[in-house]
C-alpha cells in the first residue's frame, strides 16, 4: 500500500509479526487440526487471545467502548491492509476477525445506544466473542447482491409484527461465524407486498434468544478455521428495541457491504501473497534436472506471472479502497471489480503454486494445497463471480442492463 501513515505502518508490522510468530507456525505444525470434525476445537483460543493483544480484534468499535477506531478517511484501506496480512497466515482466521469489524461498523451506525453499550462491551471484554451477519438463505444467496427488487424475490425468512416486537421464522445458511457467534444481525422480509429494497428489515439477535438455534457447522473445502454455519428461527421473538432498520435494511447496510467487498479482495490477495512467498522460496532451493528450479525457464515464467497478477490486484484494490473511503460515485462498481478480479487472479496464482511444487503441492502436510483450497472459496464468498459481474454491468449501464428477475 502506498503512502502509509506511521500508525498504519505500525499496525501492518504488528500483524506481520503476529502471522510469522504465531499463525504460520500453528498452521504448519497442526495441519491435521484443520480437518477436525469437532468445530469447537479447530482453532485454539490462544490465537484469538494473541490477536486481541495486538489490538486487531475490535477494529471499528468506538473508542469510548474500548475498541480501536481507525482514521475515517482511510478506514476501509486500513481494513484491507490488515485483512491481507492476517490472510497471509490463514484466511479462515482473517474471516473470523473481519466479521467482527464489519458488523461493528454496522452496529455503530444503526444500533440504539443502549445496545451499543451492552454488546460492544461484551465484544471488547471477551476475546472469543464473535459476530455474524445473516443474509444468505437456502433459497436465496448471491441474487441478494443484485438485488432483485421485486416481491417474488423476497427473503424466505419472515418477521411479523406483534405486541412489543416481532416474531421471526426462517433459516439462514453459509453464515460466516454462524456456528459459534454470540450475536447475529438477521435480515427478514417484513412487507411481502413490496420489493426487497423496501420490505427487508434487520434485527439484532443474541445467541441465547428463545427460538434461535444453530442447525449445523458447514464443512467447507477451504477457510476451515472459520466455522461457517446454518442457523434457524422458530417463532423467535425480537423486541422492538432490537430492530436495526425497518423496511430499508438493505440500503442502510451499505456501510457493511462495500467495505466487505474490499476486505474479501484483500483476504484473497493475502492468500496469493503467501502462495508466492512459499513458491519463491521453494523454487530457489529445490533441485531438479541438475539445477535449482528457478533456473528452468518454464518455472521462471510462471513465477513472473504470479508476481504480475498479485501487483495488478493490489493496484485495483488500492484504487477501490480509496473510492469506498471517499464515498466516490464509482465506489460501488470498483469494489465489485476488485472482489471479482482478486478471486479470479489469486485462483490462478495458487494454481501456479501447486504446480510449481510438483508432487509436494498435493501433500496435505506441505501446506500448498491448502492455499489453493482457500483461494477457491473466494469465488463464492460475498456473491459468486458471475453475479458480481452482473452487478458491475448494472452499475455501468443502469438504463439498459437486464433486470434478471421478475416482470420486465
Amino acid at each position: 500500500m502506498a503512502q502509509l501513515s506511521d500508525e498504519q505502518r505500525m499496525m501492518r508490522q504488528s500483524c506481520r509479526d503476529f502471522v510469522d510468530d504465531v499463525v504460520l507456525p500453528f498452521v504448519k505444525q497442526n495441519w491435521k487440526q484443520e480437518w477436525s470434525m469437532e468445530p469447537e476445537g479447530r482453532l485454539p483460543a490462544s490465537i484469538l487471545d494473541s490477536a486481541d493483544k495486538i489490538g486487531i480484534r475490535t477494529l471499528g468499535v468506538p473508542e469510548e467502548f474500548g475498541g480501536v477506531e481507525l482514521e475515517k478517511g482511510t478506514e476501509v484501506a486500513t481494513f484491507a491492509m490488515i485483512s491481507e496480512e492476517i490472510a497471509r497466515g490463514d484466511s479462515g482466521l482473517a474471516d473470523k476477525l473481519v466479521q467482527n469489524w464489519k458488523v461493528s461498523v454496522l452496529l455503530r451506525q444503526l444500533a440504539p445506544r443502549p445496545l451499543q453499550e451492552k454488546w460492544f462491551k461484551r465484544l471488547v471484554d471477551d476475546p472469543q466473542f464473535l459476530l455474524a451477519h445473516c443474509l444468505t438463505e437456502p433459497r436465496g444467496a448471491s441474487d441478494r447482491w443484485l438485488p432483485y427488487n421485486v416481491p417474488e424475490a423476497a427473503m424466505q425468512t419472515k418477521a411479523v409484527k406483534t405486541d412489543g416486537g416481532w416474531i421471526v421464522n426462517g433459516r439462514k445458511q453459509f453464515i460466516s461465524n454462524g456456528y459459534d457467534a454470540g450475536l447475529y444481525v438477521v435480515y427478514a422480509n417484513t412487507n411481502p407486498k413490496v420489493g426487497m429494497q423496501q420490505g427487508t428489515s434487520s434485527f439484532l439477535v443474541p445467541r441465547d434468544t428463545k427460538g434461535f438455534s444453530v442447525a449445523r457447522c458447514n464443512e467447507t473445502l477451504g477457510c476451515r478455521y472459520m466455522n461457517n454455519g446454518e442457523v434457524a428461527f422458530e417463532d423467535m421473538f425480537v423486541p422492538d428495541d432490537h430492530v436495526l432498520a425497518e423496511g430499508d435494511a438493505l440500503g442502510k447496510a451499505g456501510v457493511y457491504f462495500r467495505p466487505g467487498k474490499i476486505i474479501q479482495a484483500a483476504k484473497n490477495l493475502g492468500v496469493g501473497v503467501r502462495a508466492f512467498e512459499a513458491t519463491s522460496e521453494y523454487v530457489q532451493n529445490y533441485v531438479q534436472g541438475g539445477r535449482i528450479l528457478i533456473k528452468h525457464q518454464a518455472v521462471a515464467l510462471r513465477l513472473a506471472d504470479m508476481a504480475v497478477r498479485i501487483e495488478a490486484v493490489r493496484s485495483l484494490l488500492e484504487r477501490a479502497s480509496a473510492a469506498v473511503d471517499a464515498d466516490a460515485p464509482d465506489a460501488e462498481v470498483l469494489c465489485n471489480m476488485a472482489k471479482v478480479f482478486a478471486s479470479e487472479e489469486m485462483m490462478k496464482v495458487t494454481q501456479h503454486a501447486v504446480e510449481l511444487h510438483g508432487g509436494n503441492g498435493m501433500m496435505l502436510d506441505f501446506g500448498i494445497e491448502k492455499l489453493f483450497r482457500d483461494a477457491a472459496i473466494f469465488l463464492h464468498m460475498d456473491a459468486t463471480v458471475d453475479i458480481s459481474k452482473m452487478k458491475i454491468v448494472k452499475n455501468l449501464f443502469p438504463q439498459t442492463a437486464g433486470k434478471y428477475a421478475g416482470p420486465e
